[in-house]
């Protein structure tokens, strides 16, 4: 267990599960704990970081509940808490902290919510405002803590204000199979290259608009490819689905699944080099 950097999960659909998630996680954080206190001053530097726990609390999206609605209170109580990074999407962040986002200010205060709860880094995954319902923007809100020696455990660290950062682009039409996971994946991989821990202060420091930047650049180019590839015709057998403006399809089964399958390989390079076509802005 001492090895293990990170942990990222997603969809969960039942308490017992999430509760064995919470087990997992701290008994990794505990296992990891005890191996530091064992080790010898000299070898002290060497030590990796502590586990990273990465959250997308998937709990539904446009007004609709994927899971049972009672388990709002279990990632609130028990999940969150014990998170370093979190990935609600808009209807999961309203759910969460129950605030009604409809502006930037609004998405700030549900970050700060969102913070208090126990994550460092909070980014809101998709955001259609009333004022630009073409336009999705990501909110990214990073409270920087202070470790403290005596007090390992992330949530007895001291931390200064968020910083906060939004990101927009034009929304993609069609609904694709796994966006979300791949965000999430994406950023734990973009915080983790672009951080590093202070030798003065043994403080992180991350490059949030950095890790911003590449994270939603490389999301719309597979997104634009896969729905260029929905669109122009996906052929099964005898079954041809194309999908049109209005997320809906010209056939079912299999050809529609197909169609709504992110072109992950097709993205390759985008993946390792992350277009730079949007940038992130400072919330001030």
């Amino acid at each position: 267990t001492h090895q293990i950097n990170h942990v990222l999960t997603g969809y969960i659909g039942s308490e017992s599960f999430l509760e064995a998630v919470v087990d997992v996680v701290q008994g990794i954080r505990n296992r990891q704990k005890t191996n530091r206190n064992h080790q010898p001053p000299q070898q002290q530097p060497q030590q990796q970081q502590p586990l990273r726990y990465v959250c997308d609390p998937v709990l539904g999206d446009d007004g609709k509940f994927y899971v049972p609605s009672e388990l709002v209170q279990v990632y609130k109580q028990r999940v969150i808490p014990i998170a370093d990074v979190v990935t609600p999407n808009q209807f999961e962040t309203e759910q969460l902290t129950g605030i009604s986002i409809a502006s930037l200010p609004q998405a700030r205060t549900a970050c700060n919510a969102l913070h208090a709860m126990g994550p460092s880094l909070v980014v809101i995954t998709s955001l259609v405002l009333p004022d630009h319902p073409e336009t999705l923007t990501v909110v990214a809100s990073w409270q920087r803590q202070e470790k403290q020696e005596e007090q390992p455990d992330h949530n007895n660290n001291t931390s200064s204000p968020p910083s906060v950062w939004s990101i927009s682009c034009p929304v993609l039409p069609g609904r694709f199979t796994g966006t979300g996971d791949l965000f999430a994946a994406l950023l734990l991989a973009h915080t983790c290259t672009n951080a590093a821990t202070t030798h003065k202060d043994n403080a992180s420091v991350l490059d949030l608009p950095r890790a911003l930047e590449q994270v939603v650049n490389t999301m719309y180019a597979v997104i634009e490819r896969t729905h260029r590839y929905a669109s122009s015709g996906v052929v099964v057998g005898d079954a041809v689905d194309k999908l049109d403006d209005n997320n809906d399809a010209n056939s079912s089964g299999t050809a529609t699944t197909r169609a709504r399958e992110l072109q992950l390989i097709q993205s390759k390079r985008d993946i390792e080099c992350p277009p730079q076509r949007f940038r992130a802005v400072e919330l001030k």
